[in-house]
C-alpha cells in the first residue's frame, strides 16, 4: 500500500520535476483548479471497469497532484492506491502526457504554425472538441486543427493532406441500414460576399463536437497536388472530379464522426464580359447538401469588399454585373434545391449582426421529420390533458377554406414583399408545392423560410397578420358551432393548419374563441414545427387510438383527405365553386369507399353547388339538431337485449350449434330465430300498433304488428344474414327487404321515408363491419332507428373494445341477440357458419 500523496517513490522528486519543466505547461495560479481537476480523476477512477483504464486513471490522479505540487501548491493527503503497484503507474504516465505534448507539437507544425515550439498542452487528442479548444487558444484555425489531428490518430497521417486516394469514400453504412442522412449545409454567395467571415462566426459560435467546418477552397486545394494554383489550371473534367472528391470525404467525414458540416462553396462563375455564368457545382454536390444558406449580401457592398480585399486579387465588376449574377445564382439554386431535397434561403447581414445566424443553424442541425412528429405528437398530448375532463370527443379542423372561405396564404402573399427570385409567382409557394418537393416535411420547412425571406422582423409579421385576419371572416355556421363547444367540457375543438398559425389564431381571437379552440401549426422557424397533410393524419390517428377520443374532422380539399380518412367522421366542407379546389372531386373519387371511408359534405354558403351526388357524399347541415346533438352526444352504453339464459334461446341454438345440420335445415333454424327475436325483443325496442283484422266469427276486430312495419327496411349482411332476415321478414311481412355485401349497397333512396333499419348477420365478432354500415347509414339519415339482429353477438364487441366505444356515441341504435359469447373463435372451412348454411365448406 503506498500514499499517492507521498510524492514519487521510485523516479524521486527531482526527476518529475524535470520532466514537467521540458512539458513547460502553463502554470494554473488557482488551487481549486487542481483540486477540482483531481476530484475529476478520483471520480473516473471509481467507476473504471477495467484493468487498463482503471490504469489510466491512476496515472491521471498522480499527473494531477505532482502537477499541482510543481505549480506549488501542496497536496492534501487522499486515500491511497490500494492493489495498485506504483511503478506502472508512473511509467504509463511519463509515456501517455509525453505522447500527447509531442502530438500537439506536430500537428502545428503539419499546420505551419510558425509558433508551433510554444505549443505545451496534453489534453487528451482523440476528443475533437479538446483539439478544437487547443487552436483556439493558440489562434489556430479549428477546423484545419482538428482535420490535421484526425489524420494523426489514424496513419498514415499525410495521405489525406496531399490528396491520395488511399482512403475509401464510400460510406460506411451497410446498404441494407436505414442510415441517418447526415446534416450538411452549403454557405454560397458571391466571392467577396463575406462567406470565409461568416464561417469563422460560426467556428466561434457553435460546438466543435457538434460541427465540422470546412472552407470549399481549401478543401479544394488539399486534395489537389500543388494546390488551388494547380487545381485553376486543370481542364474542367478534372476539376469536376477533384470536386465531387472533395464533396465526398466531407460527407464521409461527417458521416464517420456524427458531426454536421458546413462549407462554403461557389454554385457560379461569371466574367463580366461572358454571355452566361459557369456553373461550377456537381451532382454530388446535390446528393451531399441538406441545406443552402445564400449570403445575400448587396451588390454595391460586395464591389465595396472585392475592392479593398488585401488577402486576394479580384477582378473588377461593375454592380450591374454584381446584381445579374446573384439573381440569376439564386434563381438556379432556388430550382436545383427544391428538385434535389435540399432546404434553400438567403440570409442577411442584419441576421449576422444581430446574433440570430447560429441559433438558426442549431435548429437547422436538430430540427427534422421526426422531432418535428414528436413536437406535434406532444402538443396533442398536451391539448388532451389540460382542462378538468379530459375530452370524449374532439372536432379537428383545417384552416384555410374550411373555417372561412379566404386563404390565409394567399392573402399573405399579397401584402408580403415578394422575393426577386419569386416576383414571377403571384402566390409563391403555388411554384414551391408543384415542384417535386409536392407537399412534404421539406415543402413546408421551405415555405417557412420562404415566409422569413419576404418578412423577417418578427413585429412586421405579426403586423402582416393582423391584417391578413381582418380580410377573413369564418362561416357562420362553423361559428356558431364553436360556441357551442366552448359551453361543454367533453367536447373540444381543435384546429390542425399547414398555413400561417398566427393568422387563424388572430381570426379566432376575433371571434371570441382563443381561449377554447387550441391551433397547431406554424408559420415561423420560432413556431418549431411545421405541419404537413400527413401529420395532420397522424395526429387524428393519436386522437384516435392513443387518447380514445371521437374525432370529427372538418377539411376542404386534397390535403385533408388523409386527416379525413383517419377521423371517425369526416365532413367536407364544400365551398363556393369558384374559390373551392378543383381537384378534390377526384381525389375524393379515388378514395370514398376504400376502407369503410364514407364522409358527409357541407355546403357553405348553403347556396353553393354541393360536390359529387348525395350517394356518394351525403349532405348534411350543420345547424341541424340531429347533426349537432351526435356531435354533442356523450359515451353510453350500448342498449342491448339477448336471451343467452332462456329456455327458448337453448331450443332454438341447438340446430345452430349441431355440426351434423347444414343447409336447408340450418338455414330454417336460423330463420326461426330470425323470427324469434323481432316478436320477442324488437316488439320492446319499437312498440306495436293496432291494425285491423277480420274475426274468425265474421266482425273486424283490433290485431297488432309491430310499429312502422311498412316504413321499415331489412337488411341481410350478406351472404350470413339472409336466412335469419327471412325470418325477421316474416314478422314484418310488409317491411322492404334489401340485400347489401358493402354498406355502399345502402343508398340514401333506400332510407326516404323509413322509421327503422334492421341490420341482420348471423354471427358479430369484432363488430367492425356492423361499425361501417352504422356509420354510412348515419351519413344518409342521422335519426333512423337502427336495429343490429344476430345469432351470436361477441361479448366484448357490445362492451369493452374500441368498436364498442364508437358504437356507444350512437344515438338509436339497439342490439338483440339469441346468445352472448366469450369465445373469441371465428370460423373457417366446415366451422364457419356462412359455408355451412349454403354447403359451400369445401371452397375455403
Amino acid at each position: 500500500m503506498h500514499s499517492v500523496a507521498q510524492v514519487p517513490i521510485r523516479l524521486g522528486q527531482a526527476t518529475l520535476r524535470l520532466w514537467l519543466k521540458s512539458l513547460n505547461l502553463p502554470r494554473q495560479p488557482q488551487a481549486s483548479w487542481h483540486r477540482d481537476r483531481l476530484r475529476e480523476e478520483l471520480q473516473e477512477l471509481r467507476l473504471a471497469k477495467t484493468h487498463f483504464s482503471r490504469l489510466s486513471e491512476a496515472s491521471d490522479i498522480i499527473f494531477s497532484i505532482t502537477r499541482a505540487q510543481y505549480d506549488g501548491f501542496a497536496s492534501r493527503r487522499i486515500p491511497s492506491l490500494s492493489g495498485y503497484q506504483i511503478a506502472p503507474i508512473y511509467v504509463y504516465m511519463l509515456a501517455k502526457f509525453t505522447s500527447r505534448w509531442f502530438f500537439f507539437k506536430v500537428a502545428a507544425l503539419i499546420c505551419k504554425e510558425k509558433h508551433w515550439n510554444s505549443i505545451h498542452e496534453v489534453v487528451n487528442p482523440s476528443k475533437d472538441e479538446k483539439v478544437a479548444s487547443v487552436a483556439c487558444r493558440h489562434i489556430m484555425d479549428p477546423e484545419i486543427f482538428q482535420r490535421v489531428s484526425r489524420g494523426l490518430r489514424r496513419p498514415p497521417p499525410v495521405l489525406w493532406l496531399n490528396g491520395s486516394d488511399s482512403h475509401d469514400l464510400t460510406s460506411t453504412c451497410p446498404a441494407s441500414a436505414n442510415c441517418p442522412r447526415p446534416v450538411i449545409i452549403g454557405l454560397y454567395g458571391l466571392p467577396g460576399s463575406g462567406k470565409s467571415f461568416l464561417l469563422n462566426i460560426l467556428k466561434c459560435g457553435l460546438s466543435h463536437a457538434e460541427f465540422s467546418f470546412y472552407d470549399g477552397s481549401q478543401v479544394i486545394a488539399a486534395g489537389t497536388l500543388g494546390g488551388l494554383q494547380a487545381f485553376q489550371n486543370l481542364d474542367e473534367d478534372d476539376k469536376d472530379r477533384v470536386r465531387d472528391h472533395a464533396i465526398r470525404r466531407i460527407k464521409q467525414e461527417s458521416s464517420d464522426s456524427g458531426r454536421s458540416a458546413i462549407v462554403t462553396g461557389h454554385a457560379m462563375f461569371w466574367a463580366e464580359d461572358e454571355v452566361a455564368g459557369q456553373l461550377v457545382y456537381t451532382p454530388a454536390d446535390l446528393d451531399t447538401y441538406t441545406h443552402i444558406l445564400y449570403l445575400d449580401v448587396p451588390a454595391e457592398e460586395i464591389a465595396g469588399y472585392r475592392s479593398s480585399d488585401q488577402k486576394r486579387s479580384r477582378p473588377a465588376v461593375s454592380i450591374a454585373h454584381l446584381i445579374k449574377w446573384q439573381q440569376e445564382e439564386k434563381k438556379q439554386l432556388r430550382h436545383l434545391c427544391r428538385s434535389h431535397d435540399i432546404i434553400f434561403t438567403t440570409i442577411t447581414q442584419r441576421q449576422i449582426s444581430m446574433g440570430k445566424i447560429v441559433p438558426f443553424i442549431k435548429d437547422l442541425k436538430t430540427h427534422t421529420d421526426d422531432l418535428n412528429s414528436r413536437l406535434a405528437q406532444q402538443r396533442i398530448d398536451d391539448f388532451i390533458t389540460t382542462g378538468s375532463e379530459r375530452p370524449e370527443t374532439v372536432l379537428v379542423f383545417d384552416a384555410d377554406k374550411t373555417l372561412a372561405p379566404q386563404d390565409s396564404g394567399e392573402l399573405f402573399w399579397e401584402l408580403a414583399s415578394i422575393p426577386s427570385a419569386e416576383a414571377d409567382e403571384r402566390f409563391p409557394l403555388k411554384s414551391l408545392f408543384s415542384s417535386p418537393l409536392r407537399y412534404s416535411y421539406t415543402a413546408f420547412r421551405q415555405a417557412t423560410f420562404l415566409c422569413e425571406e419576404a418578412i423577417g422582423d418578427n413585429k412586421e409579421y405579426d403586423d402582416c397578420c393582423d391584417k391578413v385576419a381582418l380580410m377573413i371572416k369564418l362561416h357562420s355556421e362553423i361559428l356558431d358551432l364553436l360556441h357551442l363547444v366552448s359551453g361543454q367540457t367533453h367536447v373540444r375543438a381543435l384546429v390542425l393548419t399547414c398555413g400561417l398559425r398566427r393568422v387563424w389564431e388572430k381570426v379566432l381571437k376575433r371571434g371570441r374563441l382563443a381561449k377554447t379552440v387550441t391551433v397547431i401549426g406554424g408559420g415561423r422557424s420560432s413556431d418549431a414545427l411545421v405541419m404537413t397533410p400527413a401529420l395532420k393524419a397522424a395526429l387524428v390517428t393519436r386522437l384516435r387510438d392513443v387518447h380514445g377520443s371521437y374525432v370529427w374532422a372538418f377539411g376542404d380539399s386534397p390535403l385533408d383527405v388523409e386527416m379525413l380518412q383517419a377521423a371517425n367522421q369526416a365532413i367536407v366542407v364544400t365551398g363556393d365553386k369558384a374559390l373551392r379546389s378543383t381537384s378534390m372531386d377526384e381525389a375524393l373519387t379515388s378514395s370514398i369507399g376504400k376502407a369503410g371511408f364514407r364522409p358527409r359534405q357541407a355546403v357553405l354558403p348553403s347556396n353553393a353547388t354541393a360536390r359529387l351526388d348525395a350517394s356518394r357524399l351525403p349532405l348534411v347541415q350543420l345547424t341541424d339538431q340531429f347533426f349537432v346533438e351526435s356531435l354533442f352526444v356523450r359515451r353510453q352504453s350500448l342498449h342491448l337485449l339477448h336471451a343467452t339464459d332462456r329456455f327458448a334461446a337453448k331450443l332454438l341454438m341447438t340446430p345452430m350449434r349441431d355440426a351434423a345440420i347444414s343447409g336447408p335445415a340450418l338455414r330454417d333454424a336460423h330463420s326461426q330465430v330470425g323470427w324469434y327475436l323481432a316478436t320477442e325483443f324488437c316488439t320492446r325496442i319499437l312498440g306495436v300498433e293496432t291494425c285491423n283484422i277480420a274475426h274468425v266469427q265474421g266482425h273486424q276486430t283490433d290485431g297488432y304488428r309491430i310499429l312502422h312495419e311498412k316504413e321499415t327496411l331489412i337488411v341481410p349482411l350478406m351472404r350470413g344474414g339472409e336466412p335469419m332476415a327471412l325470418g325477421v321478414s316474416k314478422a314484418l311481412p310488409r317491411a322492404m327487404f334489401l340485400h347489401a355485401k358493402n354498406p355502399g349497397d345502402i343508398q340514401h333512396k333506400h332510407l326516404q321515408g323509413r322509421e327503422t333499419i334492421f341490420l341482420v348477420d348471423s354471427v358479430v365478432n369484432t363488430g367492425q363491419s356492423i361499425l361501417e354500415f352504422v356509420q354510412h347509414i348515419r351519413s344518409l339519415h342521422a335519426s333512423i332507428r337502427i336495429i343490429v339482429v344476430a345469432g351470436v353477438i361477441q361479448a366484448k364487441s357490445v362492451s369493452t373494445s374500441r368498436i364498442a366505444q364508437e358504437l356507444s356515441r350512437f344515438r338509436r341504435l339497439s342490439f338483440v341477440a339469441l346468445r352472448l359469447s366469450n369465445n373469441q373463435f371465428t370460423g373457417k372451412g366446415p366451422t364457419d357458419t356462412g359455408h355451412r348454411l349454403f354447403n359451400t365448406m369445401h371452397l375455403d
